[in-house]
């Protein structure tokens, strides 16, 4: 079973699971609480730069720092749509580092869990119960540090899902307990829709001598391209020189330069091959790695913890039906190894976002 590695973030530890305890392997309680309208969550969780209200007739909560970085998370469905760092030296210098389509047009992107069935090669459905989050509990260390625990659970298994804001980073942890009397086998990820200002000068750096394959995003509620059309092969522009094309689904390939263009349309999984794994020693990939967006100015870095692969996805011309800005999608995931819990244990993974662009 992976553990969950404590990262040296600052105050407040993303390992905490609730008020009661003191340590990412807290046990899971059951007893979350029952649903309730914003002005209940606000009398019973709300608390300096932590709000509770409706949006769109959505249950969600507002994460707001002292230094002005905030982020919105939706309660019902865990989906957070909007992070908004402080980026620049000056009173009004906050960026919108997420994608998400309007609410119009389902509100998909953001930053989405993903926990699918993977017992079933011909289901790959979403073991994540639809509309069932509820708020656990909050914590806070002053307004440098701010937390939301949120819980849901199934016949099989119990989620703590846990958002945590900081002044210069943001991170996601998910636990799943099996309760049930079967072996769980899962994929899942934490997939980032990052904007981007324009197509050209979109870059990854930091995945230099990994090994990646073609293959489709897992299907899940937040999705802007589904797998099929992600998997459709596009053909490059005249002026995509250094841009790497949509390989063959399943073929291996090495990447050997420093950054990961992303203007072309891919959809690929960086990871070490399955058959690689049992090996005594293997390359795997790197804990981290960084999204450059050149006509921002703008870099991020992604961590991974728990997860054994990242994925990576480029839309191309796709992107254009969305609107203006660019994006991609990327994250920690388990896609080729499915994660197996066994009954009475739990599994973690985490992803964190940070930045130096003060």
């Amino acid at each position: 079973m992976a553990s969950l590695v404590c990262l040296p973030l600052p105050k407040l530890s993303i390992v905490r699971a609730s008020s009661s305890s003191s340590s990412f392997s807290s046990s899971l309680s059951p007893s979350a609480t029952s649903p309730l309208p914003a002005d209940s969550l606000n009398d019973k969780f709300g608390r300096k730069g932590i709000h509770f209200h409706q949006s769109n007739g959505i249950p969600t909560v507002d994460l707001t720092v002292r230094n002005g970085s905030s982020l919105r998370l939706h309660i019902s469905d865990a989906h957070i749509t909007s992070y908004k760092p402080k980026v620049y030296w000056k009173d009004d210098g906050f960026e919108e580092v997420l994608f998400t389509t309007p609410a119009a047009n389902g509100g998909k992107g953001g930053i989405g869990l993903v926990i699918n069935d993977a017992s079933n090669s011909a289901s790959k459905s979403s073991l994540l119960p639809t509309s069932d989050w509820t708020v656990k509990d909050v914590d806070s260390d002053a307004i440098d540090a701010l937390q939301v625990e949120l819980s849901c659970s199934s016949k099989q298994m119990e989620i703590t899902y846990i958002v945590t804001l900081y002044s210069e980073s943001m991170a996601t942890a998910v636990i799943v307990k099996n309760t049930g009397p079967k072996l769980l086998s899962l994929n899942s990820a934490i997939l980032s829709h990052f904007k981007f200002k324009r197509r050209d000068g979109a870059a990854i750096q930091g995945l230099e001598g990994c090994s990646y394959c073609s293959l489709p995003p897992l299907s899940s509620p937040f999705e802007i391209l589904s797998p099929t059309e992600a998997m459709k092969a596009e053909d490059p522009d005249w002026f995509s020189f250094g841009s790497e094309p949509q390989e063959k689904a399943g073929s291996w390939s090495l990447q050997d330069v420093p950054f990961t263009i992303l203007k072309n349309k891919f959809s690929r999984v960086y990871a070490a091959p399955p058959a690689e794994r049992s090996k005594p020693v293997y390359h795997t990939t790197p804990s981290k790695y960084e999204t450059l967006d050149q006509g921002r100015e703008l870099f991020f870095r992604v961590i991974r913890m728990g997860f054994e692969d990242i994925y990576l996805q480029s839309p191309g011309s796709l992107s254009d039906k969305f609107g203006k800005d660019y994006f991609i999608c990327t994250g920690p995931a388990s896609m080729l190894v499915p994660v197996t819990v066994k009954p009475g244990e739990q599994w973690r993974g985490a992803q964190v976002i940070e930045h130096d662009n003060l």
